[in-house]
């Protein structure tokens, strides 16, 4: 999450202080430090991630590109305002991932490097 607390404009900026005291500008300085996604309440599966991200205070990049101006503001302001929608969108998409069928046998491959084809 370096670069998007020392380089991105859209991260509130009292929260990317104070993550820049654990996660120094330098590389290979602070590398293993680890910080909660949802710093509002990282033991709790709750909404508050997503009201974290209407605050700009999404720890990734990536995240905070979930409330950026685009498609999924919506979704975001949902689920931050309705945790029992949350809940219920969340529920339903384990069932469907859990229903997708891997490739077996010669169909498929466990990858020794996740990132890349064997």
């Amino acid at each position: 999450f370096r670069a998007h607390i020392y380089n991105d404009t859209n991260i509130d900026t009292t929260y990317a202080t104070s993550l820049r005291s654990k996660c120094p500008s330098t590389t290979g300085s602070g590398d293993s430090n680890l910080s909660p996604l949802d710093y509002t309440t990282p033991t709790v599966f709750d909404k508050n991630y997503y009201y974290n991200l209407k605050s700009k205070r999404g720890l990734l990049h990536s995240d905070q590109e979930l409330f950026n101006g685009g498609s999924t503001d919506s979704h975001v302001t949902k689920y931050a305002s309705n945790q029992n929608t949350f809940f219920s969108d969340f529920a339903a998409a384990m069932v469907k991932m859990g229903n997708i069928k891997p490739l077996t046998g010669t169909s498929g491959e466990i990858r020794k490097n996740c990132r890349k084809p064997n």
